[in-house]
C-alpha cells in the first residue's frame, strides 16, 4: 500500500462507525445516535482536512496493489475534494436530522448501519482514480443503499425497492461487460490514461459500444431518461433523510461515471455529445413535465431532480461540442452539480418536517401547513429560489453558465470559418452548419422552457403550502414543530444558498474552477458578468414565463373546486403513460425469469466442460469442486425461484401513510422483506445476475 492512508480512512471508517453505532444500538438508542454524530461529523472534519494535500501530487494518491487482481486506487484533486466535502456535509446535516424524524420508526439500528455504510462507499466513488474502483465501490453502494428504500418495509416501500435493486442489478451487469470490452481494447481502467489510450484507437465502434454499455449503468444511477423509473417511486416512500442523499449524492455518482466518459475516453467528441444533449433534453423536459403534474410533494422533488440531472447532462454534452473552448461547460456543469446537491438537502428535509407532524405527502392534505411559520417559509423559499434560478442565489449562476455555453457554440457556428462538428462528422447531408445553428436554438429554447416549468411547479408547492386555506379539519398541533438541531441544520443549509448567490465571482467561480482538471476544461475562461442585463435577460424571461405556466397550466386546469368552493389538485397524469408498469415490469417478470434459468443451465454445462478440460490439464479435484460449487450455487436458486414464481406471491397489507410513523396502525404492519423478497421479481434478477456473470467469464476468459 503505498500513498496518503488518510484516503482510505475517508472510506474505512463510516463502514467501522456503521458497525459500531449498530452495536451501540442494541444497548441505547441515544448512544446510537451520539456515535452516528460523531462518525458523520469526524468524517466531515477528516474530508476538511484532505483540502491541505491540493496541489501536492505525492499526498494526493493512495495504491493498494494485489486487491481484486487490479488493485485499488484512489486520488484527490480539486472535483473530488469539493464533492467530498458536500458528501460528508450532507451526511452529517440528515444523520442530525433523522434523530428526530426517525423517532418513531422501526429498524433504525438498521437503517444506520447501512446509511453510514453507504457514505464509505460513495466516498470510495469519487475518489476512485480508474473505473475498476470506481465499479467496486459503485456496486457496494447501490446494494448497501437499497435499505434506505425499504426501510419502511411497507408495500409501496417494497415494490419501489424492487425497482431500485432491478435497476441496479442489470444496470450493474450490464456496465461490468463494457468495463471488459475497454480493458480488451484499451488495457487500462485508469482515468488519467484513457484519453491518450482511446485516441489512437482506429476502430471506433467497438469503443462507442464499450462506451454505452457503461453509460447504462451509471445513466440509470443517475435517472437518466428512460432509465429513470426508480425515482419517483423510490423518493416518496423513503424517509425524507434517505431522499435527500438519493437526489442529492446518490445521483451524482451516477453522474461522475458520465463525466469520466465524456470528459476522458470520448473527449471533446461531438457524436457522442450528440447521445448526450438528447438524453439530456428528454430527461429535462420529461422530469419537469412530471412534477408539474404531481400532487404528492416528494414525488415532485423526485420528478425535479430527474429534470436537474437533465440540465447537468447537457452541460456535459456542451462540453463534447465546445471541445477546448468548454470552459463555460465545465464550470456550469461543476457549480449545477453542487447547488443541486444542496438545494435537495434543504426541500427534502424541509418535506420530511411536514411528514413527520402530519404524516402526509399529498398537496390536497398538507396544504396551508407552513402558513404562521416562518422558520419553515425561510427554509423552503431559499432552497426553492434557488432551484429556480433566480438571481442573488446560488442556481442562477450554474444556470446561466450553461446557457452561455449554448450560446457560444451557436455563436462559433455562425462564425465563417467554423463548418460545425456534427457536420463534419457525419456525411450526410443531414447536418449542415445551418441546421446545427436551429438545432442548437431548439436546445436554447428548450433549456429556457424546462427552467419556465421547474419555476412553475416550485410555485405550485409554495403555493400550496404558504399561501393556500388549510383543510377544515386541519388541526394545528402546540408543540414545536421540530427541534432545535433539525432547526440549526435547516438554518444552516438553507442560508448557504442565497450565500453562494450572493458573491457569484469570488464563491462559485473558484468552485467551477475546480473541477476543471478533472473534467479536462480549458484554464482560459472569459470573465461572465452575472448582473449584467444579458445574462440577467435569460433568468426574466424564464421566470415570466414559469409564472404563465402556473397560470395556464396547474391554476386553470389542474385545479377544480369542490362543492363548497375551495380548490384541490387533481392527478391528471395519464396511468398508460406508467414505463414501469406497462413496460418493464412486464419484461423483466417475463422474459427475465426464461433468461435466468436458461444462464443457470448454460453455466451448469460449461462448467461440466471446464471440468473435462482442467482433468485433461491434471487438475481434476479443483475442477470437480469448481464445477460442483458453481452449479449449486446457480442451479439451486434458479429452481427454487422458479417453484415460488409458479405459486400466487403473498398478499401484502398497506399502511395509510395519513396515520403517519408515529401512530401505525395494527392492521396494518408493516411486512419482513425477509419473507417477501424472495418471491419478487429482486430474487429473479439475482439469479439471472450469477448465471449471466459466469458465462461472461467463461467467454472472456
Amino acid at each position: 500500500m503505498t500513498g496518503n492512508h488518510i484516503l482510505l480512512f475517508l472510506i474505512v471508517w463510516p463502514m467501522l462507525g456503521g458497525f459500531i453505532s449498530f452495536l451501540s444500538g442494541r444497548a441505547s438508542k441515544r448512544l446510537r445516535d451520539y456515535v452516528a454524530d460523531v462518525v458523520a461529523l469526524v468524517e466531515l472534519a477528516a474530508v476538511c482536512h484532505c483540502g491541505y494535500f491540493l496541489g501536492h501530487p505525492e499526498a494526493s494518491f493512495l495504491r493498494i496493489e494485489g486487491f481484486c487482481a487490479l488493485g485499488l486506487s484512489l486520488k484527490l484533486d480539486g472535483f473530488r475534494f469539493v464533492y467530498a466535502v458536500v458528501i460528508a456535509f450532507m451526511w452529517t446535516a440528515t444523520t442530525i436530522f433523522s434523530r428526530e424524524y426517525l423517532a418513531h420508526y422501526r429498524n433504525r439500528n438498521r437503517y444506520h448501519l447501512f446509511v453510514l455504510m453507504t457514505l464509505g462507499a460513495i466516498m470510495g466513488v469519487f475518489l476512485s482514480a480508474n473505473l475498476y474502483t470506481t465499479f467496486i465501490f459503485f456496486e457496494i453502494m447501490s446494494l448497501t443503499s437499497y435499505i434506505m428504500v425499504i426501510q419502511d418495509e411497507t408495500r409501496a416501500a417494497l415494490r419501489a425497492a424492487e425497482t431500485y435493486l432491478a435497476i441496479t442489478i442489470i444496470g450493474g451487469m450490464v456496465t461490468l461487460l463494457g468495463l471488459f470490452l475497454l480493458y480488451i481494447q484499451t488495457g487500462t481502467l485508469d482515468m488519467a490514461l484513457l484519453p491518450v489510450a482511446t485516441a489512437s484507437m482506429l476502430n471506433r465502434s467497438e469503443l462507442y459500444l464499450a462506451g454505452i454499455l457503461i453509460f447504462v449503468g451509471f445513466g440509470a444511477k443517475a435517472a437518466v431518461f428512460p432509465l429513470h423509473v426508480w425515482l419517483p417511486t423510490a423518493h416518496p416512500v423513503a424517509p425524507a433523510p434517505s431522499s435527500a442523499l438519493l437526489s442529492g449524492v446518490l445521483t451524482k455518482s451516477g453522474l461522475f461515471g458520465i463525466l469520466v466518459l465524456s470528459t476522458g475516453i470520448f473527449l471533446h467528441n461531438a457524436l457522442w455529445g450528440l447521445l448526450l444533449l438528447a438524453l439530456g433534453i428528454c430527461t429535462m423536459v420529461g422530469g419537469a413535465v412530471l412534477a408539474l403534474f404531481s400532487v404528492d410533494i416528494k414525488r415532485t422533488l423526485a420528478c425535479s431532480s430527474m429534470s436537474q440531472i437533465g440540465f447537468i447532462l447537457t452541460g456535459i454534452a456542451m462540453q463534447c461540442f465546445l471541445g477546448e473552448d468548454n470552459a463555460l461547460a465545465v464550470r456550469g456543469s461543476m457549480v449545477y452539480m453542487v447547488n443541486h446537491s444542496l438545494v435537495k438537502l434543504v426541500l427534502f428535509l424541509a418535506a420530511g418536517v411536514i411528514h413527520m407532524n402530519l404524516g402526509k405527502l399529498n398537496l390536497n392534505e398538507i396544504r396551508g401547513y407552513g402558513r404562521g411559520k416562518p422558520l419553515l417559509l425561510y427554509v423552503f423559499s431559499m432552497g426553492a429560489l434557488g432551484l429556480t434560478g433566480m438571481p442573488l442565489w446560488s442556481g442562477y449562476v450554474g444556470k446561466t453558465l450553461i446557457h452561455e455555453s449554448i450560446v457560444e457554440h451557436i455563436h462559433q457556428l455562425h462564425a465563417p470559418e467554423h463548418t460545425g462538428a456534427l457536420s463534419e462528422l457525419l456525411h450526410s447531408g443531414l447536418f449542415t452548419p445551418e441546421n446545427e445553428v436551429f438545432l442548437f436554438q431548439i436546445v436554447e429554447w428548450l433549456f429556457l422552457i424546462s427552467g419556465a416549468l421547474t419555476v412553475a411547479y416550485m410555485l405550485k408547492l409554495f403555493t400550496a403550502l404558504f399561501l393556500t386555506e388549510p383543510p377544515p379539519r386541519h388541526t394545528h398541533s402546540k408543540r414545536a414543530y421540530m427541534s432545535v438541531p433539525s432547526a440549526a441544520v435547516l438554518c444552516l443549509s438553507a442560508s448557504i444558498l442565497p450565500l453562494l448567490g450572493f458573491f457569484p465571482n469570488r464563491l462559485m467561480d473558484p468552485i467551477g474552477a475546480m473541477g476543471s482538471s478533472f473534467m479536462n476544461g480549458s484554464p482560459h475562461a472569459h470573465p461572465v458578468h452575472y448582473f449584467a442585463w444579458s445574462n440577467l435577460k435569460g433568468a426574466v424571461l424564464t421566470l415570466t414565463l414559469g409564472a404563465a405556466f402556473y397560470f395556464l397550466i396547474v391554476y386553470a386546469r389542474l385545479m377544480r373546486c369542490d362543492s363548497e368552493g375551495r380548490r384541490y389538485y387533481v392527478d391528471l397524469w395519464p396511468k398508460w403513460l406508467d414505463l414501469e408498469r406497462f413496460l418493464y415490469r412486464p419484461l423483466l417478470t417475463g422474459p427475465l425469469t426464461f433468461l435466468g434459468a436458461l444462464f443457470a443451465r448454460s453455466a451448469d454445462f460449461l462448467c461440466d466442460g471446464l471440468g473435462v478440460w482442467c482433468f485433461s490439464r491434471g487438475l481434476p479435484f479443483l475442477s470437480a469442486l469448481f464445477a460442483r460449487a458453481t452449479s449449486s450455487l446457480l442451479d439451486g436458486p434458479v429452481s427454487w425461484m422458479l417453484a415460488r414464481i409458479l405459486t400466487k406471491p403473498p398478499s401484502l397489507p398497506s399502511r395509510n401513510r395519513g396515520e403517519g410513523p408515529a401512530k401505525p396502525a395494527e392492521k396494518d404492519s408493516p411486512v419482513s422483506f425477509r419473507t417477501f423478497l424472495p418471491s419478487s421479481l429482486a430474487y429473479s434478477l439475482l439469479t439471472f445476475s450469477l448465471g449471466f456473470l459466469f458465462v461472461l467469464f467463461y467467454l472472456l476468459l
